[in-house]
């Protein structure tokens, strides 16, 4: 078949198609995203065997073909943006030197209205400035491809489908952030109106339901192009014990209350300001949820501390420190420390496999300190055969009698009223019979089978 893509005729050549160009950057870059190509075969009416050889050369010639927002169209996108980045980095770094100056300041204003969690968050708030850079990098690239190949095909869609919403810009922002506040308002006037039993007028009862309805649309709109600086965080967690999708969860529950509490007055991005609620909310999540048996968030605070002392003192000292070391550098007990560290532990399922075979399990090899030993149970089982050839020499109305009111049939005893109603006996009745059947059992001639028993 000719290979009207790749190799073009000398006329092609001096007037590229918007395809030739597409495989000639693709032959450059070593690397073209599926959406590009499929594009470029559209507007050159390619046929599906024509596009299956112009594939297969391609990927020949050492092209990699990526997915729908792959590293490629990424790489363009980056190189366009290099001397706005190195301004705003060396705005960053510049800023940081004055970080210790006014970090009070700074960092209070930042962080109003955001809880951050002292113990397993950083000790050292970074500048809004440098964190609105990192944060626009990560939640504006997601390497797709990468992460396929760690994570499952649910995964992979869901970070397609988020990989296609639109950054906001911060006019954006802060236009969304109005409508929010707007409806929020309003949904706190009509409240308050039905409450108090007012009537309001039927024009403006639609208008407040309508500020209403497009608050939640600029909420929908803010959450969902926002969604990528969640997983951006949630990555950074996925060592923890719980799924990414888990984790993304709780961060959007984080994103979803930054959205409701930012403040478009302070002059912030809002990626600044979700950030740590997102961290918050991902914290959080893993100390409901992350361990089989839940820890107060006190303790995992203190755990998480107590781990950083204790890299930490690794690397002074050249070797683990021990408890009563660690004790005195957090200011605690021994004792409170062992404690810690027992706490720590991850439970162990008994279904576990072990072993090189991988059929052994943990369970198989736990003793069971409540179940008999098997000379107990022989001996049972013989004394109940002796009891029951003794009982052989009463009526059967007796030995049922013995039977029950000794426990030997379900091993609970009962007492004469249950006795006497089960055979329909009086009390009394049952009484004389149990005299009457022991009077029987005490003779030697049923005695002497059971000495060795009693002895």
């Amino acid at each position: 078949m000719p290979r009207t893509a790749v190799a073009a005729s000398p006329e092609r050549e001096l007037t590229p198609t918007p395809l030739d160009q597409l495989l000639d950057r693709g032959r450059a870059q070593g690397r073209l995203s599926l959406s590009e190509l499929r594009e470029a075969f559209a507007k050159a009416g390619v046929s599906p065997a024509e596009g299956r050889s112009i594939l297969r050369e391609l990927t020949e010639a050492g092209v990699d073909l990526g997915a729908e927002s792959g590293p490629g169209v990424a790489e363009a996108t980056t190189t366009s943006r290099t001397p706005a980045r190195k301004t705003r980095r060396s705005k960053a770094a510049a800023s940081r030197k004055t970080a210790g100056q006014t970090a009070g300041a700074t960092g209070d204003t930042a962080r109003d209205g955001a809880p951050v969690d002292g113990g397993a968050a950083e000790s050292v708030e970074p500048d809004a400035e440098s964190l609105a850079g990192e944060e626009a990098d990560d939640s504006g690239t997601l390497d797709l491809d990468d992460t396929s190949s760690v994570m499952g095909d649910s995964v992979h869609t869901y970070l397609k489908s988020i990989g296609r919403r639109t950054l906001l810009t911060a006019a954006q922002e802060v236009e969304l952030a109005k409508r929010i506040e707007a409806g929020l308002y309003a949904e706190y006037k009509l409240e308050t109106a039905l409450e108090g039993g007012d009537k309001l007028a039927p024009g403006v009862r639609d208008d407040l339901e309508w500020v209403i309805e497009d608050g939640r649309r600029a909420k929908d709109h803010m959450l969902e192009a926002n969604l990528r600086l969640v997983v951006s965080v949630a990555k950074k967690y996925t060592d923890r014990g719980m799924a990414l999708l888990d984790v993304v969860q709780e961060g959007n529950l984080g994103l979803i209350r930054a959205v409701e509490k930012f403040d478009y007055t302070k002059g912030y991005k809002f990626s600044t300001y979700a950030m740590w609620w997102i961290r918050q909310a991902i914290q959080r999540g893993f100390a409901d949820s992350a361990r089989t048996i839940r820890l107060p968030v006190h303790v995992l605070e203190m755990l998480s501390k107590l781990s950083r002392v204790e890299r930490d003192m690794h690397q002074r000292l050249g070797r683990e420190p021990t408890p009563e070391e660690l004790a005195a550098e957090l200011d605690k007990t021994p004792d409170q420390i062992e404690e810690l560290l027992r706490t720590s532990r991850q439970p162990i399922s008994l279904d576990s496999t072990i072993g090189e075979d991988g059929e052994t399990r943990i369970g198989d090899l736990i003793e069971d300190v409540d179940s008999p030993e098997a000379s107990e149970v022989v001996d049972r089982q013989l004394l109940a055969e002796q009891l029951k050839g003794v009982l052989g020499n009463l009526s059967p109305r007796e030995a049922k009698i013995m039977s029950l009111r000794f426990g030997l049939t379900d091993g609970k005893p009962h007492t004469l009223d249950e006795i006497g109603k089960h055979l329909g006996l009086t009390r009394e009745r049952i009484r004389q019979l149990e005299k009457e059947s022991l009077s029987k059992l005490r003779h030697p001639s049923n005695t002497r089978p059971l000495l060795d028993w009693a002895s």
